[in-house]
């Protein structure tokens, strides 16, 4: 796994970075996480006129191998494929960061793997405690950026709330998230670093176990599909951290094609769709994923997902004052629930800065909720967790200075 670099002359006027990297990948055939080495590559790319002869290892984040593709590494050095099962079982069900935490492996076989390998752990950059005990982490990524994720305790639960995402691919005028532009998905592992990390919060500051997962912080999960999908499986295997697909919801603004491959996967998950109007031409106002997912297409891409695995959805349906709060839009959500059983989490709104929205008031929140429940329709008014640190839904990336002060903002409009 040793690449030498020759004295190669480098013509910079016709190469781009990705062309140089891509054409070296493609020489020597190799299988890499290129952002392991892409630094120290065009650093001596371009801080030189041509690339001194020198040895780097390239060590690949052992997490992105399969246990059969594990077997293979030890097997081809002379190891017994044995071996692959108990890293696969530090990585994934002891949840090491280290390869020295694996204390049933010789010293030498961990040796080899620290000289081919790397865990790209996530770490806890920031933590920010409520009035309300809500923890919110920001997340700092092996190539230093941010993600955020939350902690949120409850008389009957703790619940973490978890990104998909560097940023989001879309622009909902009310979320904090979508003003930044998405830099990238995150990995699975990434993904089920951040349930570790919050449920060794829920266990240390708490003593109490964590219960529940929803994937609703930055980011929309289907868009990040399949390393979504692998993160669950880590999480609910009793390989990985054993927790019942049934605590688990992945939330999404609505990609009908996604929703119908949830159901042909058969997921057992529960999934909630982020609604938050039920009239087309005011859902593609706050959201403009709306206006390529119409109402009538997710209605029909629901119906297929229900079909498949039997599952409630839920509809999350922020109340803005004086926008979607009246009783004639309360008689459009009723309508929209005939299309499948469902239940509606009716959720307090929290303001971003400079936004367009405003909280609506405890008596239009109410006589709403009443006319659904009417309509024999099951119904949750959620009130927000963790305002004071901006914690609460909607507010993520709002203001965490640290990781996204410098980060390029979307337009929304």
């Amino acid at each position: 796994m040793l690449l030498n670099y020759k004295l190669i002359p480098l013509q910079r006027s016709n190469l781009s970075h990705h062309s140089i990297l891509g054409g070296i990948i493609r020489k020597f055939d190799l299988n890499f996480n290129k952002h392991s080495i892409f630094e120290t590559f065009v650093f001596r790319i371009f801080r030189n006129k041509f690339v001194i002869r020198n040895s780097l290892e390239l060590k690949k984040d052992i997490r992105a191998l399969s246990l059969e593709e594990l077997k293979a590494v030890f097997v081809e050095n002379g190891d017994q494929a044995f071996r692959a099962k108990q890293v696969y079982e530090w990585l994934w069900k002891k949840s090491a960061i280290t390869f020295d935490e694996m204390t049933n492996l010789s010293k030498s076989t961990r040796e080899l793997l620290d000289k081919h390998f790397v865990i790209n752990a996530v770490k806890v950059d920031d933590m920010q405690i409520s009035k309300d005990r809500t923890i919110k982490n920001a997340f700092k990524l092996y190539d230093s950026n941010i993600v955020e994720g939350v902690l949120i305790p409850s008389t009957t639960r703790m619940t973490a709330c978890i990104s998909s995402q560097v940023g989001c691919s879309l622009t909902c005028k009310f979320c904090a998230t979508g003003r930044l532009e998405r830099l990238r998905n995150l990995n699975a592992d990434e993904i089920y670093d951040q349930v570790v990390l919050i449920k060794n919060q829920a266990e240390e500051k708490y003593q109490t176990p964590l219960t529940n997962i929803v994937y609703m912080g930055m980011g929309e999960p289907l868009l990040n599909y399949k390393n979504v999908l692998d993160s669950v499986q880590k999480i609910t295997s009793p390989e990985g951290l054993n927790m019942s697909p049934q605590r688990i919801t992945i939330s999404t603004a609505g990609v009908s094609k996604m929703i119908k491959k949830l159901g042909d996967d058969g997921v057992k998950f529960n999934l909630a769709l982020s609604l938050h109007a039920a009239n087309d031409a005011k859902r593609n106002h706050i959201m403009p994923i709306n206006e390529s997912n119409s109402l009538e297409a997710l209605a029909e891409a629901l119906k297929y997902f229900y079909e498949k695995t039997g599952t409630r959805v839920t509809y999350e349906y922020i109340a803005f004052k004086d926008f979607n709060d009246s009783l004639e839009d309360a008689q459009d959500l009723a309508k929209f629930c005939k299309h499948i059983p469902c239940k509606v989490n009716i959720i307090e709104y929290n303001p971003i800065d400079d936004g367009e929205f405003q909280q609506t008031t405890a008596e239009r929140l109410d006589a709403f909720a009443k006319y659904l429940e009417s309509k024999n329709i099951i119904v949750n008014v959620r009130r927000s967790r963790g305002k004071d640190i901006d914690a609460a839904c909607g507010q993520l990336a709002n203001k965490n200075k640290e990781g996204f002060v410098n980060r390029k903002m979307k337009k929304v409009i």
